[in-house]
């Protein structure tokens, strides 16, 4: 990519905004042009320049991720904030996302994933991994879920096994969680997981969730 992204950097530890730097110094298309302590330190530097991006961490003094990211984008709507967080929980996503957030990462994403959310967000407008695509389906479910009749429960036989394993895979489990929980290898869990999108004709874990939650199979 050609175009050069002015990145920011909101975060109140030092060393941790210096490793995301320093993870995003071999990409030559990356500019980070400045790096701010809390929300109201990030504002105060984009009355002087903006950046495209902005890596927003949500816990921080004096002014929070939360509120930042709303102030952030009634003031400049084009820039895209990626939120970089350890809080994993539902209801954090689909409030960020819902108040305009670009992208919603955990701390410990490879940084891989940071760039190409960095990228995608600067091409595309958002950048949506699983995590965020299954808390918002939820969101969507619970929702609809009063008007949504069950209709293929009988069509589908699972067993014990593949059940439990659908319910780990909703709890967003990875393949390894799974096999260490249920005594299985993570090839045996995988296997069950393929049985799974072929019984329920889906193509991956949201297809799996989507199932389950029309189903009643979970809550």
């Amino acid at each position: 990519m050609a175009h050069h992204i002015k990145v920011a950097i909101a975060d109140d530890h030092k060393i941790f905004r210096s490793g995301v730097i320093n993870t995003l110094i071999p990409y030559e298309n990356i500019n980070v042009i400045f790096e701010a302590d809390d929300g109201q330190h990030l504002l105060d530097l984009m009355n002087q320049q903006q950046p495209d991006v902005i890596l927003m961490d949500l816990k921080m003094p004096n002014m929070d991720g939360i509120e930042a990211t709303v102030k952030v984008k009634a003031q400049y709507p084009d820039v895209k904030v990626i939120i970089l967080t350890m809080y994993e929980d539902d209801n954090f996503i689909v409030h960020l996302v819902e108040n305009g957030a670009n992208a919603y990462l955990l701390k410990n994403a490879e940084p891989e994933e940071i760039y190409e959310a960095i990228c995608t967000t600067f091409d595309k407008g958002f950048y949506f991994n699983e995590n965020v695509n299954l808390a918002l389906l939820k969101k969507v479910l619970h929702k609809t879920k009063q008007q949504i009749k069950p209709t293929l429960k009988n069509e589908v036989q699972l067993n014990d096994r593949e059940l439990e394993v659908l319910k780990l895979i909703c709890n967003e489990q990875t393949t390894q969680e799974i096999s260490e929980q249920i005594f299985l290898s993570p090839r045996t869990v995988e296997g069950i997981r393929q049985k799974l999108l072929e019984k329920l004709n889906v193509k991956n874990s949201v297809g799996i969730v989507l199932y389950a939650f029309r189903n009643g199979l979970i809550e």
